[in-house]
């Protein structure tokens, strides 16, 4: 009832406050030692909030790279995920332009990109490389790929461009290729013959990726499909209006009557993304033992704080167990000092790590291009809110623990023996 009153949790409630009013006093009593167990408490938090938020940069910006690459969701046939073809487009896509439609029914698919990949030569008319083509719809091919793909030459090519191509840098650099400049286009056909197509150079990007710039070619659906004489795509991309729903999307879309009926199969971004797969890996390994080390040190510098306390305050605790306090009750007022510590040093820590994101979002700060890449990328702290409510929730019973720890014997010495001591 509204009006009625209680008055035992009232008074454990106060005797909690006053409990916890005592230990923060006693924090104070040294000064010195407080504040450089505060801080270390503090330290240790921020760096495990900071290394959190670049490990999760780092994973936001691959997987964002990887689905702008792919599409969040890729439709095809199964044998075109699992087996080698004969011949090109052996399992492609006949009816690609309803499925598309079908797929755009979808309220939280964005777009759908039909792609030709496929394998040839491409030749300056003296020298040949091998490529590694695809067939695109230009102009929602290159809006999606965005900042992951940069010009470094020329323009890309839009849909009302036919015979026109846009190269990597590196194998730009091969060929001798310039803007405006003349190659050929040479592939197999879906029936085994050989083909050719001459072709104009429109641009020259860079996808980042050494090794792929050295093979890369983009051309629009229509000239590749001359070149390997059908009407069928590879595959079909899925881009979805956010992140987060990959999984939900693919069962529904896996439902869908036209693509149960042509027996295709729905993969995400991840399937792909062995780049993502082995960065998280080795950060996750990396950046969990970090935490765990400053986890320890930090455990180990609040009890060594704590038996210093407990030493230097040992006729005190004798003259409270002389007048009725319980080995219980000081253990309650030395775990809440520690308690106080943590969740200070932790609250400190996140503030710290929010600062540092923010000045490195200021300074723009550049990592230096990975292993294997031409560009680098900027190094930016994403901290997560539920991780940092796991770090302040943490530390204050961490460090509460190893109060326990060091303080459990010490008070259990007699009082004679607690008043004696000098």
């Amino acid at each position: 009832m509204s009006g009625v009153t209680h008055p035992q949790g009232d008074a454990g409630l106060q005797s909690w406050l006053r409990w916890l009013r005592f230990a923060a006093a006693n924090t104070m009593r040294n000064k010195r030692r407080s504040l450089v167990t505060l801080g270390i408490t503090a330290l240790g938090a921020c760096a495990i909030l900071v290394a959190a938020g670049f490990a999760l940069f780092t994973y936001h910006g691959l997987a964002e790279s990887s689905a702008r690459s792919t599409g969040h969701l890729i439709l095809a046939k199964p044998a075109a995920f699992d087996d080698d073809e004969d011949v090109p487009l052996q399992t492609g896509l006949d009816h690609w332009e309803a499925l598309r439609s079908a797929l755009l029914t979808d309220e939280h698919v964005r777009n759908v990109l039909p792609r030709i990949e496929f394998t040839g030569l491409l030749s300056n008319g003296d020298k040949s490389a091998v490529m590694l083509a695809i067939g695109i719809d230009p102009d929602a091919e290159f809006a999606v790929r965005g900042p992951f793909l940069r010009v470094k030459d020329g323009d890309v090519i839009t849909g009302d461009n036919s015979n026109e191509i846009v190269i990597g840098a590196a194998l730009a650099h091969t060929l001798k290729a310039k803007v405006g400049g003349q190659l050929t286009l040479l592939a197999t056909t879906t029936e085994g013959a050989f083909n050719a197509v001459d072709v104009t150079v429109r641009g020259i990007v860079s996808s980042g990726v050494t090794e792929l710039d050295k093979r890369l070619v983009y051309c629009d659906l229509g000239t590749a499909q001359r070149l390997l004489a059908t009407h069928r795509v590879s595959n079909v991309g899925v881009f979805l209006d956010r992140m987060d729903g990959v999984a939900a999307a693919q069962r529904r879309l896996q439902q869908l009557p036209l693509v149960r009926a042509q027996g295709l199969q729905v993969k995400t971004w991840l399937d792909f993304s062995d780049v993502y797969r082995s960065v998280k890996s080795l950060y996750d390994i990396i950046f969990g033992s970090l935490g765990a080390v400053i986890a320890l040190i930090v455990f180990i510098v609040v009890a060594n704080a704590m038996a210093m306390a407990v030493v230097e305050r040992t006729r005190e605790i004798g003259a409270l167990r002389a007048m009725g306090t319980l080995p219980s009750q000081l253990m309650r007022m030395f775990g809440l000092e520690a308690l106080l510590l943590g969740g200070g040093g932790a609250v400190l820590g996140a503030l710290l790590a929010l600062l540092v994101a923010g000045l490195l979002l200021l300074l723009n700060v550049q990592m230096p291009p990975p292993p294997g890449n031409t560009y680098g990328y900027p190094l930016l702290i994403d901290l997560s809110w539920s991780m940092t409510l796991l770090v302040v929730t943490l530390f204050p019973l961490l460090c509460a623990a190893a109060s326990l720890a060091v303080t459990r014997r010490s008070l259990n010495q007699s009082v004679v023996d607690a008043l004696a001591h000098v």
